[in-house]
């Protein structure tokens, strides 16, 4: 296979980030070839580190978010500090921050303040509600977004909201980020410029709710929250089996149905009883379908399940915990694990879904706090004595 070049190989990015969302996204760029300069508190470095030690005695959020990175630890409230990070900005392509609300602006590193000055830079301000209006100062962790997002109200049961198990809000707006950085550096390579990129938490995840906002504002009907199942749709669902698993399946239209009474329900009249031949009557009918569905399962192990699913043509998944999907024979086949160095050692770690044949991404090790500060102090001109004295003072970690 030819070899090819990353796509982002001789990109630089400084990033003053922290928690999840804009390290996040800065890690997909880091993943496709970019250098990516994390700076970080001397005091503790981002709070992310100090989340758990689940990762062999290091932070999971960490470890997950921050691999391929360069750890410049630094006091940006010192002005000795900050002129470090400015010099380096100007030898960067890409900037991206998420600090609190304000803060950068204080700084001078806000996206517009350092785009006037850099015109050919492509800076990031992330933040929780977007620079303007009433919410623009509101404290912004990602299950407070959620709620805000309206996630909430259509995940979980009919008696009980629930957020989503990940930090969805986070997600989103560090994975806008990565592709507005993308489309920023495409849009520099035909007109020399870069420019700013703002990227709100709640505007992205307010787009992922894309379906259930539409169903409400033209249809006038919030979706229900309904668990496993489907709102509209029946049997959409998972049902108990023999061994104590659970299987997912999904009937998606009458047809269907016919094929799950006769050849998994073993009940082929079912499948043009009127009661149960559309989805409508089906939907209508939700506790008896899936009590039909539930009976018929519930005497197969899961695999037997799947199985005579997968025969009948019926959409179906195995419901599998955290440490099943760890194992999932899928990622397997496709030798979708890797390792990357941490400063405990190498970690087991998945490959980015973005897939170039041809291409292998860079799973760079995940850097102790201020790992690269002397390097970095020294390739901006610092001295024996100056990188000295800034330990000294603690404007450098």
């Amino acid at each position: 296979m030819i070899s090819a070049p990353l796509p982002l190989d001789g990109i630089t990015v400084v990033a003053v980030e922290q928690a999840v969302a804009a390290p996040f996204a800065t890690r997909q760029l880091a993943d496709l070839g970019a250098r990516v300069i994390k700076i970080e508190r001397p005091d503790g470095g981002d709070f992310a580190r100090g989340y758990d030690t689940a990762a062999a005695g290091l932070a999971s959020h960490f470890v997950w978010a921050n691999r391929g990175k360069e750890s410049l630890a630094v006091d940006l409230k010192d002005p000795r500090g900050l002129a470090v990070v400015r010099r380096l900005v100007a030898e960067a392509d890409v900037f991206v921050q998420n600090l609190a609300q304000g803060a950068a602006a204080r700084l001078g590193l806000d996206a517009a303040t350092l785009c006037a000055a850099h015109p050919r830079l492509v800076a990031v301000d992330i933040s929780g509600y977007g620079a303007g209006g009433p919410y623009a100062d509101k404290r912004a962790y990602d299950m407070l977004v959620q709620c805000e997002a309206g996630l909430v109200s259509v995940t979980g049961t009919p008696e009980q909201p629930v957020k989503a198990g990940m930090p969805a809000a986070d997600i989103a707006a560090a994975m806008y980020a990565f592709s507005g950085v993308l489309a920023a550096l495409l849009r520099r390579a035909t007109t020399g410029r870069g420019g700013p990129v703002e990227i709100s938490m709640l505007e992205a995840l307010v787009e992922w709710m894309g379906h259930p906002l539409h169903h409400t504002m033209h249809g006038g009907t919030p979706p229900a929250r309904t668990g496993l199942a489907h709102a509209v749709i029946s049997p959409y669902d998972a049902y108990p089996t023999a061994d104590g698993a659970r299987v997912l399946l999904s009937v998606q239209n009458d047809r269907e149905w016919r094929r799950l009474a006769e050849f998994v329900l073993e009940r082929p009249e079912l499948g043009s009883d009127p009661a149960y031949a559309t989805n409508a009557e089906r939907t209508a009918r939700r506790t008896a379908t899936d009590a039909l569905v539930a009976e018929a399962l519930g005497k197969l192990t899961a695999d037997e399940a799947l199985d005579r699913l997968e025969r009948a043509g019926i959409a179906c998944a195995r419901l599998r915990d955290v440490a099943e999907v760890a194992e999932h024979p899928q990622l397997a086949a496709r030798a979708r694990w890797r390792e990357a160095d941490t400063p405990v050692g190498p970690l087991r770690t998945l490959l980015p879904p973005i897939t170039m044949p041809g291409t292998e991404p860079v799973l760079g090790p995940v850097p102790a706090l201020g790992e690269h500060t002397e390097a970095l102090l020294r390739a901006v001109g610092k001295s024996d004595a100056e990188i000295a004295a800034l330990r000294r003072d603690g404007v450098v970690a």
